[in-house]
């Protein structure tokens, strides 16, 4: 779908939903990775998430459309526009949007980084597991505030 089809698309729902046209500019954004979708308030611009039309289908892209709507309608309006506003909340179970988007199933979570150090105190021989190097002049043992030796579990011989 093209950004001049998610226009009209977006007028639409904004005629049939709210009876308000919409009258600013809908498009896609690729590089949107946690959302379905953003309303800009300075400009008053909708950008949507192209993933989510791809995995979850045109249904729950309509109630992301009508979500962002609620924010541009109620902040033109001069109504409470913001997820905790009384008046968004209503708007929206008023006119069947989602409050929060499905996940995308490709998309992983923030990507975890495996244990690449570890501290080993030289007292009494406590081991504390590090993802990022770290400064042991600067660090004391937690439990007997002993001195820390740094090791990398790569390769072991290293200090």
């Amino acid at each position: 779908m093209s950004n001049e089809e998610l226009q009209t698309w977006v007028e639409k729902v904004s005629l049939d939903s709210f009876g308000v046209p919409f009258r600013h500019q809908a498009t896609f954004n690729k590089r949107l990775t946690s959302t379905g979708g953003r309303y800009f308030t300075p400009s008053h611009n909708i950008e949507i998430n192209p993933h989510q039309l791809e995995q979850n289908g045109r249904e729950e892209v309509e109630k992301i459309i009508k979500h962002e709507l609620c924010h541009y309608h109620l902040h033109l309006a001069g109504r409470g526009y913001k997820h905790r506003d009384r008046d968004f909340k209503l708007l929206l179970r008023q006119v069947g949007g989602s409050r929060f988007c499905s996940s995308l199933p490709d998309r992983g979570g923030r990507r975890v980084l495996p244990y690449r150090y570890v501290l080993i105190c030289q007292e009494c021989g406590m081991k504390y597991m590090r993802k990022r190097k770290v400064d042991t002049r600067r660090f004391r043992c937690g439990k007997c505030r002993g001195k820390l030796r740094q090791q990398t579990l790569d390769s072991p011989k290293k200090s």
